[in-house]
Order: structure tokens, then sequence, then C-alpha cells
């Protein structure tokens, strides 16, 4: 019988799938590298805004409580965002000519809110509410960070699936003692007291947790 193909073609034929192998191994891990990098999750990256906020002088340094901005944590799904004559109750008295707060001036005149940048945002499809997370003692640093470390705010966190996912299977290393829900500087949790704030909180366990409609309604 004649031999179609050449003899050599015996030994290049595993070479070529051998090394297709690795460069599709490769270039898997390149795409899983990309997915988790800050140029995807834009983790640690500053969002420039258009007025300078600063979380580190206001929070770190003036000790400002998240709920004073923050007004609907704890009874809404969304945060919420301070109206203009949040910030003048301050700025009417400080620092009143101060160029980096004109817009902020102008916004109260003109009555247009300021068009800050969101930072933190999961897509159309999921459901989050602040509201359960803060009643069930998860301080806002376990997915904001240290905000009174950061002189412009970033994402701590990538916000993706598999990190909520994480969450919902461990929910005792997130939650905390209620009264240090809003304070970025609290320890994190201790196991030794997961069980009994699980139990009177009254945190299901992770089975229920893990439910796809709670996230995806």
């Amino acid at each position: 019988m004649a031999q179609i193909f050449p003899r050599a073609y015996n030994t290049l034929a595993p070479a070529v799938l051998v090394g297709a192998s690795v460069l599709l191994g490769l270039l898997g891990v390149c795409v899983y590298a990309v997915f988790w990098s800050p140029y995807m999750t834009h983790v640690q990256v500053p969002i420039t805004q258009p007025v300078p906020f600063s979380h580190q002088h206001h929070v770190g340094g003036l000790g400002i409580d998240c709920r004073y901005c923050h007004t609907g944590v704890e009874t809404e799904s969304f945060a919420g965002m301070p109206p203009t004559h949040t910030c003048m109750t301050c700025h009417s008295q400080l620092w009143t000519e101060a160029p980096v707060l004109a817009q902020v001036r102008q916004s109260l005149t003109s009555g247009a809110p300021i068009g800050w940048n969101r930072v933190h945002n999961v897509p159309d499809f999921v459901y989050f509410n602040h509201s359960i997370h803060v009643s069930k003692g998860v301080g806002c640093v376990s997915c904001h960070g240290r905000v009174d470390q950061m002189p412009l705010m970033w994402k701590a966190q990538s916000l993706y699936m598999k990190w909520c996912l994480d969450c919902h299977r461990h929910p005792e290393t997130a939650i905390r003692d209620l009264k240090q829900v809003f304070d970025p500087g609290s320890p994190n949790p201790s196991r030794e007291d997961a069980g009994e704030r699980m139990q009177e909180y009254q945190v299901r366990p992770a089975r229920f947790l893990l439910d796809c409609s709670n996230c995806h309604r």
C-alpha cells in the first residue's frame, strides 16, 4: 500500500498537537489574567470625579459617618448619593471661595445635581440590596475597602459573581458586630463568634444564600 504522507509526519503530527495544546493553555491563562486584571475589574484604579472628593479627609480625618452622606444604606437597596445641600451644610461656612468647590456652589445655585461618576456598579440583571447586608452585620469595609484611606475613590473588590459567591458560601467571614458595620477600621470578624452572630442576626445557612433568585430576580 502506498504511503500517503511522508514519514516525517509521524514525528511532526504529535509535535503539532502538543504545541497546539500548550498554546491553547497559555491562551487560557492569558484570558484569565486579563479578566481578573485591574484593566477589566478597575480594582484600585481611582475614578476621576467632577469634584475631587476625598474620603480619606472626610471619613478618616474628620470622622464623618457613612450614613451622613449615604442616607439610604440602612433602609434602601441603593445607598444613595448626597444632594448638594448636604455638602453645603459645611461648605457654606468652610472653604466658601475655594476654586475646587466651584462646581458644588454652581450646583446649589442652579439646582442641577453634580454628575458623579459611579465607582461601584453591578449589571442590570443583578439585584443587590444594601440594607439587608447592613442589617445582617456586613460592614462597609468588606465590599468598599478602607475608604478612610482613599484620597480618591476606587473599587476595592471586583464585584464579580465569584467574589459574591465566595462570601455567600462563607458568610461568617464577613459578619461582624452591628456596632462595627460603619467603622472602616474595625477588625476582621473572628470565626469564634461567627456562629453566635449568624444565629442572632438570623443569617440563613449557605445553601439558602446560594439560591439564584437571591440576586437574579
